[in-house]
């Protein structure tokens, strides 16, 4: 697999990462034998850069990687997160207390006594967003971090965490259906040398062969009551992204190797961190670095799926709580 670099400061790793927020049981029943199989593809497909959270499945995602890690040793370069505090009510605690006990908890989890980058989940809006770094590049001088992360932020934030001490990755959600990023954010990171790191990169699940079909969803999968995948939005959602899976199949690719080269080749510091929760479906991502679209390809799937396509709000406003929102 192509590499990218973690950041102007961090290490390089494969073009495309892993997220093991599918190891909680968020998107419906996993196992520890399934998701030790879907590592190990990981693996061997050159997938060295894997991101969780201490709230996947409330620690069971960290548990998981952490055991891999213990019986296999492979050379990986883990990021995970704290910031966000279970309900109800939901709330944002980035109190150098709680990173703090919240990393400990987490390295301990993970069999690890680092970790290559440490996200700040949510940001505590009443709080300093420099006194937040000022904790997180304690925890870098102490050794136990190699860099530190925000999730979900708007440019400013990111100017002026980086203005205390630089940071290594931003994540935010990005794929042919979310392009609020374009709005800023990326053009940010790229000018002060920042990994982009776009979750959800498949649109979580709709890019996939075949798509997601919310009827068939568990009862608490919070995609049940996601815009984007309630009725009338669901249909036209489908409908439009029907059309680039048979572009995709015209070409020989994969809907989802197709999506997630769209997003790798938006910008060289971009690394986009697909999920499953199985080898299978991790299978079909294989390969996205190696396509090329043409330009006639690009204008293609321009017009098939424009900015802005999507029907629905990527969130609702229940989900949306916590999210820095600046156009």
């Amino acid at each position: 697999m192509k590499r990218r670099q973690l950041g102007q400061d961090g290490p390089m790793v494969g073009a495309i990462g892993f997220g093991a927020m599918s190891f909680g049981g968020l998107f419906g029943a996993t196992n520890d034998d399934a998701s030790m199989e879907c590592l190990d593809a990981a693996l061997a497909a050159g997938i060295d850069f894997w991101d969780t959270a201490n709230i996947y499945g409330m620690g069971i995602s960290e548990r998981v990687i952490g055991e891999y890690l213990s019986a296999h040793n492979p050379d990986v370069v883990l990021a995970t997160k704290c910031g966000i505090v279970p309900g109800p009510p939901r709330r944002f605690d980035n109190s150098a207390d709680h990173i703090r006990a919240e990393l400990e908890s987490s390295l301990k989890k993970l069999n690890r006594d680092k970790v290559e980058l440490y996200y700040i989940h949510r940001r505590e809006q009443e709080r300093p967003v420099e006194d937040v770094v000022e904790t997180l590049a304690s925890l870098i001088e102490e050794g136990l971090i190699g860099g530190y992360g925000l999730s979900e932020v708007a440019p400013s934030t990111i100017r002026r965490a980086h203005a205390v001490h630089p940071c290594r990755a931003v994540q935010n959600e990005y794929s042919l259906w979310t392009r609020q990023p374009e709005l800023g954010v990326i053009q940010t990171c790229a000018e002060l040398g920042i990994a982009f790191v776009a979750f959800s990169p498949l649109a979580r699940g709709m890019f996939g062969d075949p798509p997601v079909d919310p009827t068939a969803m568990h009862g608490g999968d919070w995609r049940r009551t996601n815009p984007r995948f309630v009725e009338p939005n669901h249909t036209a959602n489908r409908a439009a992204i029907d059309t680039f899976r048979n572009f995709a199949a015209a070409k020989g690719w994969t809907t989802a190797a197709a999506a997630l080269a769209w997003t790798l080749q938006q910008g060289e510091h971009i690394l986009p961190i697909p999920g499953t929760r199985t080898a299978a479906h991790l299978n079909e991502w294989i390969g996205a670095d190696e396509i090329t679209f043409s330009d006639a390809d690009k204008t293609e799937i321009t017009r098939l799926l424009p900015a802005g396509f999507a029907h629905g709000d990527r969130y609702s406003y229940e989900q949306l709580v916590g999210v820095e929102r600046y156009s």
